[in-house]
């Protein structure tokens, strides 16, 4: 269900270990925040600094929810309606 980032995925699995909230504690912030379950994250350094990416779903929408590495508390959220759209465009 999560796991690091694959871009650097070494570097990022390595720095993971220097980050004050464990990756357990972001996807429960992420899955109250939305009121939904987390379907993927991702530890990935942005221009806030460290954050946790993750990806959850509620109802028949999806949220992509950053959480702050260090404080625990949620930077932004935003449905990610390209996920959403994505099941839909395909025709067979």
């Amino acid at each position: 269900m999560a796991y690091a980032a694959k871009g650097g995925m070494e570097n990022d699995a390595l720095a993971i270990s220097e980050a004050k909230i464990p990756l357990a504690q972001a996807v429960t912030v992420a899955e109250q925040h939305a009121n939904g379950k987390a379907s993927r994250a991702e530890y990935e350094n942005s221009k806030q600094g460290w954050v946790y990416d993750v990806e959850v779903v509620s109802g028949a929408k999806v949220f992509d929810v950053r959480v702050d590495a260090d404080k625990g508390t949620v930077i932004s959220s935003a449905e990610d309606k390209a996920d959403h759209d994505d099941d839909h465009d395909k025709q067979d």
